[in-house]
């Protein structure tokens, strides 16, 4: 906040008090680091500071921070004692007070004392603060202007009006105290049954915060963002300082806070801003100001929520963007400055980010904040450039349980994204050393690395409904830890009695019991305050009151004493402890119960029955007749359709159970790979809205595939569904092209097995999460494209039947379907059959006379011959999966086993284009041979090829790059290849069956029929001979052919060492078995490791 305009300012400010006749004197009416940033922010301006200070609170920092510091009576209430700080300000003839915030920021009466007294009040007036401090009469402001609010209660709200206003609406309450702010006072209640207590609790809350029990009720909106605009006023002008975002928090109390907010429309940002500048102006507002908004990302519509008249917890991050101290500025002109003579009249928008983490003194247990209040051993901040800390806390300090656990506020900023400040300030988090108390740096932590947050994909309630992950470490200081030795008083309760203790630290504000009072399990005995919240203490057991060594407004330590409970006798002890009848069904687990139920097949019959009649499986069927009995567990299966504000929640779970899809884990073939038999998967209900994708369908699929990633499970996707569902309304996304579902699963196809099925119609983002599975098994009826009718209809592309897009004669002649079958019921089996060759040997096989080889190639060595037959002499029996047989057609590609070891087999088809490797057959072989190497299947080549496809018509298919990329494949893999040549190899074309040359393969060899030569010898005697054969009648041709043929010949080649040996072909088993155990038997990497 050093910049050219700021100093000018500074100097104007001092030049104005040192004229004064005498030094003015401030009191600042608060504690902790607020205190200490305003005695900065006077002193430099040549105030002299006064602080105060209760009983308990002696330590704190600020009192050495203030030029001089005042005790003022106990605990809260010191700074709460209007009287009291008053007779401070009189002694000491101040000039003004400060409140900061919380406290007595928001008092009215308080600042109407201090007109009354000739005190300047640095803050609104009270006439101003009976407005915008008054969240009801601000609202009302607001609505005046044309600024939407939320529906709410216009004035203090009884408990009756308050069941009355929740039984109006279909959304969730929030109770709120009138009056100040900092989340105390609040409830959110989602069943009128919770009305009653949670309205105590924050009249109680509200009380003892500001001083007033009144307490309004309004709608509360869930999944928002919040966002506050930083306003300054000098009574006739107003400017905007920008926006701020706050919606990281935890029950109300705000936890991180950015500015400028990210992710924000400009459009929106300057609606909220004219909005905050717009009610300032009507109210004539004068001094520092925050207008709080709530933001609907899925409408972007916002809604004012409340003023905060008084400088805020946040107001760090808008002076390190804005670079204008906030806190001079609030004194300057409660010296009478105008905005103008400020050079406050247009405030430039912000160019960086700076980030606010508050550290806290707390731990959670169980879902639950519990202060951590005590010795501090060690306290070092963090250091360096875009770095400031605010803070009280020093090492020997001892925090209070009396008051806020606030520790210090962590504050990043010139930061150029905001991605590049929460980066900035994990690593500054990880540097900050506190030890004594624990604290929630390591939940910080966690919201840094958050993605969801890094994504700007957070609301209000985020953490409470999502959870972080707590981070630790690793730390950047050295840890000394020293003892502490800490004697306490022992209080003990009457012979025989038991002690209801302290879960936290806290303070004592009701005790519902006396002494003598018969109390029964689970009854409510007292209520403590912690951390800003009241927490109910309930008896442990029945029995009677023995003594109450505590009293109200006790300060109580962990396992402090509350009261003692004399046990009831044993008789009626032995009948509470009696045994829960297990057949018994609470209604909570009834309600289960009935949930699942009409997610099953047999409560949609109507869906069942149409889906039947078209010879289709339901989702349901195609799961459990894929996964192993009784290994099912299912994700997610409550979720419906995000459209709860067009449907009711009953019409919602029959038309969209499970949002569509079913998400989970089981076992495929247990039976025989009892420890590789996991598997995911995913399968859309084609019976709700056709398969689309919703919001919670793509959340559950999200979930899985973290989950299959992390854990390298295989994935079966049913992929049938027309893609995106525009009718999902209640999402915080806009467009959802922010999902992480397409990505996700990319990044999975690399690293563990997937398959994917189609039947019916895949359209769209159903194909996509096709198109990248390893391997797509398809019906006969299944009809797959990147665009439905309707979205063919909506480009301007004419009006198409869905049957006419993609059908499997077209997608298995271009290669994307591997496996085609009848039906759904018929995808179970290659499914099953492909997973297997990942999980391992089969124990037992048999397989066909070997001998037969010996006669599988013609004598002619002109004649095609069928390879399939070929294949199936070779492998085990019944063992064969062909991908992609109706594309690329001059290869086979398929998977086989060996003895029971699986491997995947590459062949040359010679009734084919004579067995030549044209365009989409080099496509076909590097998918396999790339597919075979990430689930670590050795592969067994068996050659018989003329070599490449030449000429001008096979040069348009663009095979120059496929042949390259063919080479790079083989270059790559790491598995074993084991090459056979039955017959031709020539050329390149036979190099790229041999893993790019026949010295590369673990053995290359090859059957007596086989022929080798550096290109066709018809085209080599050509090319070799032109002038020798002109005006050849052919016999010298025909002589140089056999000349080379001979020369050729896999014996001759041999004796060369071209190649490794040539065997016998009905010795090709043995050699293949051989060759595989030789190398390790032994993969380098196991498809399900």
């Amino acid at each position: 906040m050093g910049d050219d305009a700021s100093q000018r300012r500074l100097h104007a400010i001092k030049g104005h008090l040192q004229d004064a006749p005498k030094k003015h004197k401030l009191l600042i009416a608060n504690r902790s680091e607020i205190a200490i940033r305003i005695a900065h922010a006077a002193s430099a301006l040549n105030f002299h500071t006064i602080g105060i200070y209760t009983i308990d609170d002696a330590e704190c920092l600020h009192v050495k921070k203030c030029d001089e510091a005042v005790q003022i009576g106990k605990g809260v209430n010191g700074y709460l004692d209007i009287e009291g700080i008053l007779n401070v300000c009189r002694e000491r003839g101040v000039w003004g007070v400060h409140p900061g915030y919380g406290f007595l920021s928001e008092n009215k009466e308080f600042a109407r004392r201090c007109e009354e007294e000739g005190i300047v009040f640095v803050g609104p007036s009270s006439d101003m603060l009976g407005l915008f401090g008054d969240k009801l009469a601000a609202k009302a402001l607001a609505t005046s202007l044309g600024i939407p609010t939320l529906k709410s209660t216009t004035g203090p709200t009884t408990l009756d009006q308050t069941l009355s206003f929740h039984s109006k609406l279909s959304n969730p309450i929030m109770i709120k105290s009138i009056h100040g702010g900092g989340g105390r006072g609040m409830r959110i209640v989602h069943d009128p049954k919770e009305i009653p207590k949670a309205y105590a609790l924050a009249q109680m809350e509200s009380e003892r915060s500001f001083g007033n029990g009144d307490v309004y009720v309004e709608e509360f909106l869930a999944r928002a963002r919040h966002v506050e605009v930083q306003v300054i006023g000098d009574g006739r002008d107003v400017v905007h300082c920008w926006e701020r975002e706050c919606t990281l928090q935890r029950r109300n109390q705000k936890l991180v806070e950015v500015a400028p907010c990210p992710a924000l429309e400009d459009g929106v940002r300057m609606r909220i801003v004219d909005a905050a500048v717009k009610m300032a102006k009507a109210g004539k507002y004068k001094s520092l100001g925050t207008f709080e908004f709530l933001l609907s990302p899925t409408t972007n519509k916002f809604y004012f929520l409340e003023t905060n008249p008084r400088i805020q917890v946040e107001h760090t991050i808008t002076e390190e963007t804005t670079r204008i101290d906030l806190v001079q500025t609030q004194l300057s002109i409660s010296l009478g400055h105008s905005l103008v003579n400020l050079g406050l009249t247009n405030i430039p928008k912000p160019t960086t980010y700076a980030i606010q983490l508050r550290i806290n003194a707390e731990t959670y247990e169980k879902g639950d904040v519990i202060p951590s209040f005590g010795y501090i051993k060690a306290f070092d901040p963090p250091t360096g450039r875009g770095i400031r800390v605010d803070t009280a806390g020093y090492a020997g300090y001892t925090l209070p349980s009396t008051f806020d656990s606030l520790l210090a506020k962590l504050v990043i900023f010139d930061a150029p994204s905001f991605t590049a400040g929460l980066d900035r300030a994990y690593r500054a988090l990880r540097e900050f050393r506190i030890e004594g108390v624990q604290t929630n740096m390591g939940v910080l932590m966690g919201l840094c690395l958050d993605e969801e947050v890094r994504g700007s994909r957070v609301w209000t309630r985020y953490i409470e409904e999502r959870g972080v992950k707590a981070l630790n470490g690793p730390n950047m200081f050295f840890e000394k830890r020293r003892v502490v030795e800490k004697s306490e008083e022992v209080v003990v309760g009457p012979e025989g009695s038991v002690a209801v203790r302290m879960p936290m630290h806290g303070v004592v504000v009701a005790l519902n019991v006396g002494v003598g009072d018969t109390v029964s399990t689970g009854q409510e005995l007292a209520i403590i305050s912690a951390m800003k919240m009241e927490h109910a203490i309930s008896s442990p057991q029945s029995g009677v009151i023995a003594s109450i060594p505590t009293t109200l407004g006790s300060t109580l330590e962990p396992s402090s004493p509350i009261l003692f409970i004399t046990p009831m006798d044993s008789t009626i002890l032995a009948k509470e402890s009696t045994p829960a009848n297990l057949d018994v069904i609470r209604p909570d687990l009834a309600d289960l119960f009935e949930r699942r139920r009409v997610l099953t097949d047999e409560a949609r019959v109507d869906a069942v029955r149409k889906r039947h009649e078209k010879g289709k499986l339901t989702a349901w069927e195609n799961v459990v007749g894929l996964v192993d009995e009784g290994s099912w567990i299912e994700y997610g299966s409550l979720a419906v359709a995000a459209q709860s504000s067009r449907r009711s929640e009953t019409e919602l779970t029959k038309i969209s159970p499970r949002d569509g899809v079913l998400t989970g884990f089981g076992t495929i073939n247990a039976h025989l790979f009892p420890t590789q038999s996991r598997a995911a998967v995913i399968a859309y209900d084609y019976t709700v809205f056709a398969g689309t994708q919703g919001y919670y369908n793509h959340l559950k699929q999200d979930r899985i595939l973290h989950l299959v990633h992390k854990f390298r499970i295989p994935l079966v996707v049913f992929c049938e569904g027309g893609g995106g569902r525009p009718g999902d309304v209640d999402t915080p996304t806009l467009t959802g092209l922010n999902v992480p579902t397409f990505h996700s699963l990319a990044q999975i196809s690399s690293k563990v097995p997937t398959i994917g099925i189609a039947s019916g119609n895949c359209f769209a983002g159903n194909a996509a999460l096709l198109s990248m599975c390893d391997i797509i098994i398809a019906t006969e009826d299944a009809c797959i494209g990147m665009g439905g009718p309707a979205m063919i209809e909506g480009g301007g592309l004419g009006r198409v039947k869905a049957i006419e897009i993609g059908p499997v004669d077209v997608q298995v002649r271009n290669g994307v379907i591997d496996v085609l079958v009848k039906t759904e019921r018929d995808a179970i089996t290659p499914t099953k059959q492909y997973l297997s060759y990942l999980q391992g040997r089969l124990p037992s096989f048999t397989c066909a006379d070997q001998r037969a080889l010996r006669h599988a190639i013609p004598e002619n060595r002109k004649r095609s011959f069928a390879i399939r037959n070929v294949i199936n002499v070779l492998a085990d029996t019944d063992s064969i999966l062909e991908l992609q047989k109706g594309f690329g057609e001059g290869v086979v590609t398929c998977f086989i086993r060996i003895e029971g070891w699986p491997f995947g087999l590459v062949a040359n088809n010679s009734q084919h284009n004579s067995g030549a490797i044209d365009c989409s057959s080099a496509t076909k072989i590097t998918r396999f041979i790339r597919l075979c190497d990430r689930n670590g299947i050795p592969i067994l080549s068996l050659c018989d090829t003329p070599g490449f496809m030449v000429g001008v018509e096979a040069e348009k298919t663009g095979q120059v790059r496929r042949f390259g990329e063919l080479f790079c494949a083989w270059g790559a893999i790491k598995v074993p290849v084991f090459t056979v040549i039955l017959r031709k190899a020539y050329g390149l074309g036979a190099q790229s069956m041999a893993s790019g040359s026949l010295s590369s393969p673990f053995f290359s060899i090859a059957w007596p029929t086989g022929e080798f030569g550096a290109m066709g010898l018809e085209g080599a005697v050509r090319l070799g001979f032109k002038k020798e054969l002109k005006g050849d009648d052919g016999k010298e041709f025909e002589r140089l052919v056999n000349e080379f043929y001979e020369k050729g010949r896999a014996v001759r080649v041999a004796r060369g060492v071209e190649i490794d040996q040539v065997i016998d072909p009905a010795e090709t088993r043995q050699w293949v078995l051989r060759g595989f155990l030789s190398c390790g038997g032994g993969i380098p990497k196991q498809g399900l490791a």
